[in-house]
């Protein structure tokens, strides 16, 4: 509460007016509107009493050992040194010995020679002070106004720290590699990179619309239309992955990728910044990556750090430039050219002995990237399934190997329109994905029993693919004659991208959900009418969302070793 009144009370003092009395009204009895709401012990779901009296007492002693379960299982965790992590890429738990994980950290980190160890010595207030008096130089020069200046340093009452170092297992490649991330929500350049991120991120969009893909969708409509005029017998499907991208890129080049973008878009200023000031405040986040593992202190002295949020804007420009050549001769010869970050995807119409050729002459453009190819009449990318069928395109919805049929439980207490969402979304890419019948029968299938395992009623399911169906406009029955009629105009639907979020008129406010605070809500918006709807911030939208809960994965996978 008292976060929200500070919320409130800084939207008042922006107007430059005092808050006054509507506040500490409207708070006090937000209060109590959650005192009642707490205190309501009703509940909608209407159990038998011949399940309350037989299941009662078993699941009140299941509650009371849930605690001392997570406990042992915990010491059984430390005990055996096993960590336990979430997957890269899906929702299963991954176990490897300690030992397994240092191996393979100390192997990553020869390879890539991209960090320098600082022994025990914590560089973090020496890095405060620098990044401060940075900041400070060039507002003295003016090179930055008193606002940024006052958005990107580093205040007393902010918390900082270092970022630190996990690595999340690719249980679906073989020997199960590492993704190292390095997390650094409170390291005290991140405000730096996030306001970089956010000005360099949408002209980036700008420039590679030709070459780069989102989301399958966009690469099922683009293959689409392509495999209509180009696709034969003979074409090839290969999918290239790049090699430790964020890790390999040179820090310099990096930066200097930036000033290639700008100046390729013909800009010499950002939002009143300078060009110059862009790129001395991107290399300085670049250079002053450091983070902590295993008790030791590391700066990271090549590439960006997996986890900032300018390191991906920097990837993306690098390989902009890179991949030009390569782009501009698969075009020449009829085929497509997609990227996805470090994911490459070509469809041509080569003898694959000569694409060979040509990948290796492309892994000598740039001594810092290195491709690694999969060439075949058949192909997996992103989570689109793509084949050659004697000229015909084929495509289908793509699991990867270490899939499991999870979702989110339908017992869980998350708000049930997130339940409802995600039948509809999963059925949705289904249609859109699945270029025959049959493929959309199976996938139907495959998901229907996979919310049924994950508690979802039968009836519930088949209500919110009825409700697709109805907002798609399909008003009978999909079959083998009508299914591609169908489809297509799905695929020719436009697609809903995300709006963007005016933070200056939206407040965004997080609340803990259970059962009884469903109808918090709306007693919360009627409050804000009564209270705000006159006042000087009535342009405030108030958005409320739920946090996260304290789940099994939360409680066990711990990121800090």
């Amino acid at each position: 509460m008292a976060t929200l009144r500070r919320k409130i009370e800084a939207r008042f003092h922006e107007k430059k007016v005092s808050p006054g009395r509507p506040v500490h009204q409207f708070i006090a009895e937000l209060d109590i509107v959650l005192q009642s709401l707490h205190q309501d012990k009703s509940s909608p779901v209407i159990i038998p009493e011949s399940i309350i009296q037989s299941q009662g007492h078993r699941l009140s002693r299941n509650k009371k050992n849930y605690g001392r379960t997570l406990k042992r299982l915990r010491y059984k965790i430390r005990s055996t040194s096993t960590i336990i992590q979430k997957t890269d890429k899906s929702k299963v738990f991954h176990l490897g010995e300690s030992e397994h994980y240092q191996k393979k950290s100390e192997e990553y980190m020869a390879r890539t020679e991209a960090y320098r160890c600082l022994g025990t010595e914590d560089p973090l207030l020496d890095l405060v002070k620098r990044t401060n008096k940075y900041l400070l130089d060039l507002r003295l020069i003016k090179w930055i106004s008193q606002k940024q200046y006052e958005q990107l340093c580093i205040k007393q009452t902010d918390e900082v720290e270092l970022a630190h170092l996990y690595y999340l297992p690719k249980t679906h490649k073989t020997g199960t590699p590492l993704r190292p991330i390095v997390s650094g929500l409170k390291h005290p350049t991140i405000k730096i990179s996030k306001f970089l991120d956010d000005i360099l991120r949408p002209l980036f969009d700008q420039m590679a619309t030709s070459t780069t893909v989102n989301c399958g969708l966009d690469l099922v409509k683009q293959l689409q239309d392509w495999s209509k005029t180009y696709m034969c017998r003979d074409t090839l499907l290969c999918t290239i992955d790049v090699t430790d991208l964020y890790t390999m890129i040179p820090q310099v080049e990096g930066v200097l990728s930036l000033k290639k973008m700008l100046d390729y878009l013909h800009l010499r200023q950002i939002n009143g910044l300078h060009v110059e000031v862009i790129l001395r405040l991107a290399r300085f986040v670049m250079q002053n990556n450091y983070f902590s593992h295993n008790g030791q202190y590391y700066h990271q002295i090549r590439g960006g750090a997996m986890g900032s949020p300018l390191t991906l804007t920097i990837a993306n420009c690098y390989m902009f430039f890179f991949e030009q050549n390569i782009k501009r001769q698969v075009n020449n010869s009829h085929g497509l050219y997609f990227r996805y970050i470090d994911d490459i995807f070509i469809t041509i119409n080569w003898p694959q002995r000569h694409l060979l050729k040509e990948i290796d002459r492309w892994n000598k453009f740039d001594e810092n990237i290195r491709l690694s190819a999969t060439i075949s009449q058949t192909a997996d990318f992103l989570d689109l399934h793509m084949e050659n069928r004697d000229g015909e395109l084929f495509t289908s919805v793509f699991h990867k190997p270490s899939y499991e049929p999870y979702y989110l439980p339908f017992n869980s207490i998350h708000p049930l329109h997130m339940k409802k969402n995600i039948p509809f979304a999963m059925l949705l890419r289904g249609l859109r994905y699945c270029s025959s019948f049959n493929a959309y029968l199976d996938e139907r299938a495959k998901l229907r029993m996979a919310l049924l395992l994950n508690k979802y009623p039968g009836h519930f399911i088949d209500q919110q693919f009825d409700r697709l169906f109805y907002k798609l406009g399909i008003k009978e029955p999909l079959g083998i004659h009508n299914y591609a009629l169908y489809r297509q105009k799905i695929l020719d639907s436009p697609f809903q991208s995300k709006t963007s979020v005016d933070h200056t008129h939206v407040m965004f406010i997080h609340f803990t959900y259970c059962l009884n605070m469903r109808l918090f809500p709306s007693k919360f918006h009627a409050l804000w009418q009564k209270y705000f709807m006159e006042s000087p911030i009535n342009d405030i939208v108030p958005v409320l969302g739920t946090r996260n809960v304290q789940n099994l994965q939360r409680r066990l996978v711990h990121t800090r070793h």
